[in-house]
């Protein structure tokens, strides 16, 4: 399933990164054309999130995300530069799930988005089970097939080895695998996240799926393609 996001964004420049970055993330963008109108672009281009500033061309985000309120309850990342506390709690108490402070890293705003799109939507609904050198991931007892052996995963396990197995032959990097795991409600730091791995990979061996997962030193993880 392609999910949508609809950018209110009046920089050119910030939008056109954005939508460049998610697009990358296999998201459909539409970025707003007409600041008066950002409602009816909304409802016509129906997005699974909204990435909304605060200050825009003749009403700020506060109106506008007061105004999908009232008809949608999609998912609104705020991203400004205005990320004081008092605009942060404003941008909550309007109804916005998530405020990203300017500047910011568009691999970390991107890893939010998706936090966001999990916590909002069943993925497993929509998505075949993925697969890498025999074994499937199950999403319906968060288990692995291979061969004939079920392994069991835990919350964290299965988080990891789908981020892989979903992109894989590439390197996905440890900073995305700790936010995925973030969105379990369960933060790790970065010596939390090497314990999971190891202990996943042990387990991975143990049925039969010796270096499984590859590790890129100082960048992250990935499961090769096979050959």
């Amino acid at each position: 399933m392609l999910y949508r996001l609809f950018l209110v964004e009046d920089d050119r420049g910030i939008a056109e990164a954005v939508q460049k970055q998610a697009e990358a993330w296999a998201l459909e963008v539409r970025c707003v054309q007409n600041f008066r109108e950002v409602l009816s672009e909304f409802t016509a281009f129906d997005p699974h999130i909204v990435l909304m500033d605060i200050a825009l061309p003749f009403f700020d985000g506060y109106h506008w995300c007061a105004q999908i309120r009232k008809i949608s309850k999609v998912p609104i990342l705020f991203i400004s530069s205005a990320s004081d506390n008092m605009n942060v709690i404003m941008a909550v108490n309007m109804g916005g799930d998530d405020f990203v402070a300017k500047p910011f890293d568009g691999n970390v705003l991107m890893a939010k988005v998706q936090a966001l799109l999990r916590r909002t939507y069943d993925f497993s609904l929509s998505a075949p089970a993925p697969q890498a050198r025999g074994a499937r991931l199950q999403s319906d007892d968060n288990t692995l097939l291979y061969g004939n052996k079920r392994i069991p995963l835990t919350k964290n396990e299965y988080r990891i080895l789908l981020l892989l197995m979903e992109n894989k032959g590439k390197i996905v990097s440890r900073a995305r695998l700790m936010e995925a795991l973030w969105a379990t409600d369960s933060f790790v730091d970065e010596n939390t996240l090497s314990v999971n791995v190891n202990r996943l990979r042990k387990k991975l061996q143990g049925a039969g799926l010796p270096d499984f997962i590859t590790t890129k030193i100082g960048v992250g993880y990935l499961i090769e393609n096979e050959t």
